[in-house]
């Protein structure tokens, strides 16, 4: 009888532990050459790409070790102190890491199903990786030796090597739809302009439902109807916010024959170095329906009323001054400026992104008409 109580105690014991696992997340991490002592941080970024520190430790005996509960999978960084880092899927599961010191990016992971599939998937880019890297040696040679027919060679391949890595990425999608990995794909692919973001949308479409509940794939998701929103041909969503007078102004209160919104920023200097053309364009135009609305992603109210007289800006301008977590670049899909939108006198979004000769160009051919 003792001996069933003492069996009973460790089968409750095996699944106690087999739960906490489930709960819990540990990462193991392997890293043989480490001195003892040496900091790791384990971090993550938020939606704007800012680190967000999570836990640190310290190397023993060449290992280190984080614990933690996690209610969804993201992607963390395990950053080594000097010497680099190491992404990782965080999620409930026992993590298992062998981290080669002088090529981390070659480190083992695995031991949950999200860290299972990054490996697989990393193991798949480093030959095209590989093949990368030796084009970009040759071409730096051919470029030396002022080859020009080696160096055409050599991009028509590149180019093939980049067809290779499409669809490479397509077909990982495609198969595995029940993986977080193929959303932090597809949020690359929008990011790096790699695929539509129509494709895009139909690859997240065929996710499973887990997936499509992940932080990724619901950014994601808004980010391509923002797209969606402002892709040429939409109508410009309506926005307000405040002018240096403190005032509410909208983008309906201001719209004319045509309408620019220009984002920028006093400390972005392709947006300072083409106020001057913008100005000039304003000039002209200004008589014959030419509105434009400045939407600044600045920090500081004095550094934005500063760099309106400093470059003589004399149309209208908003800001929230809040950076990049302005709501309203947040609304366009703004993830770089300068960056402009051109209106017709309906409000319907018709070119984007023009700038010197082919902003001038563009707005000769619509007063013109």
């Amino acid at each position: 009888m003792k001996k069933l109580g003492v069996l009973l105690l460790i089968a409750f014991a095996v699944i106690a532990c087999d739960q906490q696992s489930k709960d819990n997340y540990t990462i193991t991490v392997k890293a043989d050459g480490l001195e003892d002592g040496k900091q790791v941080f384990l971090k993550k970024t938020d939606e704007n790409g800012q680190p967000i520190d999570v836990d640190t430790t310290e190397v023993m005996n060449g290992a280190f070790t984080f614990t933690g509960k996690a209610e969804i999978p993201e992607l963390h960084f395990l950053i080594i102190d000097q010497i680099g880092n190491i992404p990782v899927i965080v999620e409930n599961g026992n993590i298992e890491i062998e981290a080669y010191k002088d090529s981390l990016n070659y480190s083992k992971l695995g031991g949950t199903p999200s860290n299972d599939d990054f490996y697989t998937f990393m193991s798949g880019t480093r030959g095209i990786s590989d093949k990368i890297k030796a084009l970009r040696e040759q071409m730096m040679k051919a470029s030396q030796e002022r080859d020009t027919v080696t160096i055409a060679t050599l991009q028509d391949a590149y180019g093939d090597i980049q067809v290779e890595a499409g669809d490479y990425e397509l077909d990982f999608v495609e198969n595995h739809s029940d993986s977080y990995i193929s959303a932090l794909i597809l949020e690359r692919m929008l990011m790096t302009q790699s695929q539509t973001p129509e494709k895009i949308k139909e690859l997240l479409s065929g996710l499973s439902e887990n997936t499509k509940q992940t932080k990724v794939a619901q950014r994601l998701t808004e980010r391509i109807e923002n797209l969606t929103k402002t892709s040429i041909g939409a109508i410009a969503p309506d926005f307000s916010a405040p002018t240096p007078e403190g005032n509410e102004l909208s983008l309906n209160d201001i719209k004319g024959k045509v309408t620019i919104i220009d984002f920028w920023a006093a400390w972005c200097k392709p947006c300072r170095i083409e106020n001057p053309n913008v100005v000039k364009l304003y000039e002209k135009y200004k008589d014959k329906g030419l509105s434009i609305i400045g939407v600044s992603l600045d920090r500081k109210k004095e550094e934005w009323e500063q760099a309106i007289a400093e470059d003589q800006l004399p149309w209208h301008h908003v800001s929230n001054l809040k950076f990049w977590q302005d709501p309203i670049a947040q609304l366009y899909n703004v993830r770089a400026i300068p960056a402009t939108f051109i209106l017709d006198e309906n409000g319907k979004i018709i070119a984007k992104d023009l700038r010197g000769d082919a902003l001038e160009a563009k707005l000769a051919e619509l007063f013109e008409m």
